[in-house]
């Protein structure tokens, strides 16, 4: 019994990484904010049949980002024209400014009549990673709807959120909304891959001398359904990301024909090379103050025992260790990853082939960098045969604030609480994944990831996998969120300056 509540313990407590506190948020208390009018998020029986058939019909656009140097261009600009198309009051209200950013990406530019109040930018993209159509149940660019459920590529990962947040704006402009802080909507075309669309984006934001209150993009989520006998759902804002590199190992030997082999090849010293490389999996990184602080505020949401061993971190930290190992999630929040991704050699079966490479993608845990891990990574294979290419690298990003003077976070905390009046439980926390919003953290130091949906276990199976889908109703909530976040936004208080802190 106590092994199995280890265990329970174990899948709670490192969903929850490097988070300064767990809170039950109060949201803003601006009193006149909560005078002024507000324009209530029901919507009727037509505008629900639209929403959702137009983002069938987004998912039907295989936007697909192949690599950093291919991609369906011819799909992107359809995108561009479609989103005119079923959006018309977005695009033709006199103040918001919309601009095509690097060939593909948008920009919307939504002025608010409040100068004084600082502006904010949400942000999603609109490309896809490829879906080859083995293990699908319907053709994945289909768009199709079964039994309240909408089938595709994207419709989690992300142009749900893309089309959440201009339906949003498109029904309250509807409504006759006028916003007083003014935002930014900016939609990335290759988020995939190199994520130059946001690249530019962030740099023609900052020539134009803009300075953001905050930022929400993609990453966090509702836990549903997680955790073995936990069945309150967890609402986690990511205040981070985990850094990321790309590192090619290469060898390089002499070329013969396969009647007579040398005793190593380099497909053989490249494959032992990578081998060690999974053996050898990164050291945990555990016992951080926040990680135990909040392991003891979690310890009253369980019975005995696992509470007792939630206030004894220090003491249970092996044994949870252990058990965090054994799934693929927790071991990815506790230490750097280590995914070997790529593998090329070869080019005829009669011949040996002069060179092997292949590329491992590491996520960094906030405790490590870019050049510790690559020490450990030569450590680790221990062959000088073996040459180290980094491809591409950034170290894990600034932990922005989740206090109450954070306004970013407590908008996202208060529009959690009022639709998804369930959910009791904020917690900040560290995206094992990586966004576009790393390329803005010289215009703010407030980037929250939140993405104001349900996940259950399946889901994560989903995204970048086979099968990728969201209901109806869920998709009908996300368009909701943004509709009142927009409206919580315009409240006058203003942020406290923060320094980042790692």
């Amino acid at each position: 019994m106590a092994q199995r509540c280890v265990c329970v313990l174990a899948l709670v407590a490192m969903l929850l990484l490097v988070f300064p506190t767990v809170s039950i948020s109060m949201g803003l208390r601006s009193e006149e904010h909560q005078r002024a009018s507000r324009i209530p998020s029901q919507f009727s029986k037509e505008e629900r049949v639209a929403m959702k058939e137009a983002l069938k019909g987004a998912i039907q656009i295989p936007t697909v980002t192949f690599s950093s140097e291919k991609s369906n261009t011819t799909a992107l600009a359809e995108f561009g024209k479609y989103i005119h198309k079923v959006f018309p009051t977005v695009v033709s209200t006199s103040f918001i400014q919309h601009e095509v950013v690097e060939e593909y990406s948008h920009l919307f530019t939504i002025q608010g009549s409040d100068p004084s109040l600082q502006p904010y930018l949400l942000m999603a993209h609109f490309d896809v990673v490829p879906a080859p159509e083995e293990g699908w149940e319907v053709p994945p660019f289909s768009g199709l709807e079964r039994d309240g459920v909408i089938y595709g590529r994207g419709t989690l990962d992300d142009k749900n959120s893309v089309m959440a947040l201009l339906q949003a704006l498109e029904l309250l402009l509807i409504r006759k909304y006028i916003p007083r802080r003014s935002f930014f909507i900016s939609l990335g075309h290759d988020e995939e891959s190199s994520g130059t669309g946001a690249q530019r984006i962030s740099a023609l934001l900052q020539s134009r001398g803009v300075q953001l209150a905050f930022i929400v993009d993609e990453g966090g989520f509702i836990l549903d359904d997680f955790i073995p006998n936990f069945k309150k759902p967890i609402a986690l804002i990511a205040v981070s990301e985990k850094g990321s590199m790309n590192l090619m190992l290469q060898v390089n030997m002499t070329s013969g024909h396969s009647s007579a082999p040398p005793k190593e090849t380099s497909i053989g010293i490249l494959a032992a090379a990578v081998s060690r490389l999974e053996q050898t999996p990164m050291p945990i990184i555990f016992g951080s103050g926040t990680l135990v602080t909040v392991l003891q505020q979690l310890a009253n949401e369980f019975p005995f025992p696992v509470n007792i061993i939630l206030s004894n971190p220090w003491l249970f930290e092996p044994l949870i260790s252990r058990f965090m190992e054994r799934n693929p999630l927790t071991n990815a929040i506790i230490r750097t990853t280590t995914a070997l991704t790529i593998f090329k050699a070869g080019v005829k079966f009669n011949v040996i082939p002069p060179v092997a490479q292949a590329t491992v993608n590491f996520r960094i845990h906030p405790g490590q960098t870019v050049q510790e891990v690559l020490e450990l990574t030569k450590n680790i294979v221990a062959d000088n045969r073996v040459q180290f290419h980094v491809l591409s690298a950034f170290d894990p990003l600034p932990v922005s604030p989740s206090d109450d003077k954070a306004l970013g976070y407590q908008l996202l905390c208060q529009t959690v609480q009022s639709v998804f009046p369930e959910v009791n439980i904020t917690a900040p926390v560290t995206s094992i994944g990586n966004t576009d919003s790393r390329f803005f953290t010289n215009l703010t130091t407030g980037i929250y990831r939140f993405y104001p949906i349900y996940i259950q276990p399946e889901d994560f199976k989903r995204i970048h996998g086979v099968n990728e889908k969201i209901s109806v109703q869920a998709y009908e909530t996300q368009v909701k969120f943004i509709f009142e976040l927009i409206q919580n936004a315009d409240t006058d208080q203003e942020p406290v300056s923060h320094l980042h802190k790692l």
